[in-house]
């Protein structure tokens, strides 16, 4: 299945975005670890956060969390800790992301995991016991997905863990938001050094919790502002988007997105009820940013930036090839398709220097299991005559209402088998 997809003329709505899937699937794990009874609300009702709930409802012994890798990384440590035996597997994308990194840190702790089947790939046979290592070591390059996965069980271990990063940390708000989620929980967690995070043993508090609005899905409605033609005569068709639940000094990091949006002439006003999106300044000729702690981002900017004409350089983006996809690969194969030459250097540094190619007449454009590619690239019908977006239904893995929203606001979706 695939849609067909037209623009709306005008951008003037409200719209209720999903609760973060960041701060849910952490929230989740942190519950049971607190082994509490008051559930976490405002949940993100998406594949992620769905396939968590399920896997921590009775702890089963077969777990299958589909193409989760959040969920994947939590709960390989989160298991680690809990009594019992369990298998836990994934899609077969799931099982080619490698988890060797996470497995032998954990190992190291004392964990008792088997590979049953390709060695350092999922799925993995957990077997939960006390762990009493208390000091490991990982480079601070690797996911920060597995450095949270180990701090959430911090406390849980006999003495603690002491957590030293070596070389750059990359995605380093995504480790203080789990530090921050985990003191709001009743942990002693933080930064002892630039580079050591220090975890004292104890226990976790049953505490009532709301999740806040999600960052990263609030950034596609900032492209859908920068890519829209504005008609400056008519104060009735001004571009306007107001987007409540989300916070000015929030937790989650890809909330710099409003920064970077902002040289692309979306300004961000901030009220009581969340943010109002709309267009002012000239945007820039010229965007280079480091995304290393903001990599969710990095399709939404790409896509942005070549459909606004403005030549680019993206770098930090190393974590961006065992994502869902290769989202290196994935941005240059599908941005040739509308007409631009994308590249790449070092397997961390995206490129565009304003070249072209003869876009596809009809382009449809591949998600490769991919929900963010999905949601990058349906924006660009503001700017492209004609696009349709392969397998839509991949939103539903951080945003199951996307397509809804998009057709409040005027977007024509038209199924085509």
């Amino acid at each position: 299945m695939r849609y067909k997809l037209s623009a709306p003329a005008t951008l003037h709505t409200t719209i209720q975005l999903p609760a973060s899937k960041s701060i849910s699937n952490r929230a989740l794990i942190l519950h049971a670890l607190a082994q509490g009874h008051i559930a976490p609300s405002n949940l993100s009702d998406c594949d992620d956060t769905r396939v968590m709930i399920k896997a921590l409802d009775g702890n089963p012994g077969h777990i299958d969390i589909l193409a989760a890798g959040t969920a994947m990384r939590f709960l390989t440590a989160y298991l680690s800790v809990t009594p019992g035996t369990r298998i836990i597997t994934g899609t077969e994308r799931m099982q080619q992301r490698p988890i060797r990194i996470l497995v032998d840190a954990l190992r190291e702790l004392g964990a008792q995991i088997e590979y049953a089947g390709k060695e350092g790939f999922p799925p993995l046979r957990i077997t939960g016991t006390e762990l009493t290592g208390e000091e490991i070591s990982l480079a601070g390059n690797v996911s920060s997905q597995y450095i949270s996965a180990l701090l959430m069980i911090g406390p849980i271990l006999k003495n603690g863990l002491r957590l030293n990063l070596t070389g750059e940390i990359i995605s380093r708000p995504y480790i203080n938001l789990t530090l921050q989620l985990m003191k709001e929980f009743g942990a002693d967690a933080a930064w002892s050094s630039e580079s050591s995070i220090t975890v004292r043993p104890g226990k976790y508090r049953d505490i009532p919790f709301t999740v806040e609005s999600d960052w990263s899905g609030a950034s596609y409605w900032y492209q859908m502002v920068a890519l829209i033609q504005d008609n400056e005569k008519k104060e009735s068709t001004k571009t306007e988007i107001k987007l409540p639940g989300l916070l000015p000094r929030s937790y989650q990091g890809d909330s710099r997105g409003a920064e970077i949006f902002a040289k692309l002439g979306v300004h961000t006003t901030y009220t009581d009820q969340g943010v109002v999106l709309t267009k002012m300044g000239t945007p820039v000729t010229c965007l280079k940013e480091d995304l290393v702690d903001i990599p969710d981002l990095a399709q939404t900017f790409v896509v942005t930036c070549c459909l606004m004409n403005i030549p680019f350089r993206f770098t930090g983006l190393q974590s961006l090839k065992i994502k869902e996809t290769d989202r290196i690969q994935a941005l240059i194969t599908e941005l040739n398709k509308l007409g631009y030459v994308v590249k790449s250097e070092q397997d961390s540094i995206l490129i565009w220097n304003g070249e072209r190619c003869e876009p596809a007449s009809h382009p449809v454009i591949a998600t490769y299991e991919d929900h963010r590619m999905a949601m990058a690239f349906a924006p660009a019908i503001l700017r492209t005559p004609s696009i349709r977006i392969a397998d839509p239904q991949v939103v539903s893995k951080s945003y199951p209402g996307y397509w809804e929203d998009l057709k409040q606001v005027g977007f024509g979706i038209e199924i085509e088998e």
